[in-house]
């Protein structure tokens, strides 16, 4: 081999090395930036103890929670619900109890939560089937809420305003149930479960 040929050939390896070296950092970067750029974040109107509630009622999550007679969810329970117990002098002295006596107790004002679980508005989705027929258990989806201290920060995508939730917290998709609520995974409890895996089936 030529010295030429011999200077050729290791420019090459350094160009190969470079480029790996450059594309690695990039990607690193990439995966660093690309959720910071993309998503922000909402506060939440105060924060709420899962933990403390839990102690308190006699139903579990059901207590605030449940399901209609004609089978639809419940969903986030409204003041009506929390006036049940906290109609009256503050439970707490808390300034998220302050938060929540003077400017929603008071006047019964809605509380205006941000929604992690929220679907788009083309997806159709009833707890029914899930919780009677199916016997999951709520951390199934949601994790381990109820055993919650404060409310975890929450954050949408810019584009498609969706709930980071729904498309998941890690960019490949890593991690244990309840990562991400995309519809690859529905698809894919619903096959290990025997459920028709057809586009009828959520989308109406």
């Amino acid at each position: 081999m030529t010295m030429q040929e011999k200077s050729k050939k290791e420019r090459s390896h350094a160009d190969w090395a470079m480029f790996a070296v450059g594309f690695f950092l990039f990607l690193g970067i990439g995966f660093w930036v690309t959720p910071k750029i993309l998503y922000a974040e909402k506060p939440q109107p105060f924060q709420f103890s899962h933990a403390l509630h839990m102690k308190q009622v006699a139903e579990g999550c059901n207590s605030c929670h449940w399901l209609r007679e004609d089978g639809s969810f419940s969903g986030i329970p409204g003041v009506d619900v929390c006036a049940e117990c906290h109609e009256g002098e503050p439970m707490g002295q808390t300034p998220e109890e302050k938060v929540f006596t003077t400017q929603y107790m008071a006047s019964f004002k809605p509380i205006p939560w941000q929604k992690y679980s929220k679907q788009p508005d083309c997806v159709f989705f009833s707890h029914a089937p899930h919780l009677k027929k199916g016997k999951l258990e709520c951390a199934k989806c949601h994790g381990a809420h109820g055993e919650s201290e404060e409310l975890r920060k929450y954050e949408y995508n810019r584009i498609s305003t969706y709930s980071r939730d729904i498309w998941g917290w890690s960019i490949l998709g890593l991690g244990s149930p309840p990562e991400r609520m995309k519809m690859d995974d529905c698809a894919a409890c619903h096959r290990e479960h025997g459920v028709r895996d057809a586009c009828f089936v959520c989308h109406k």
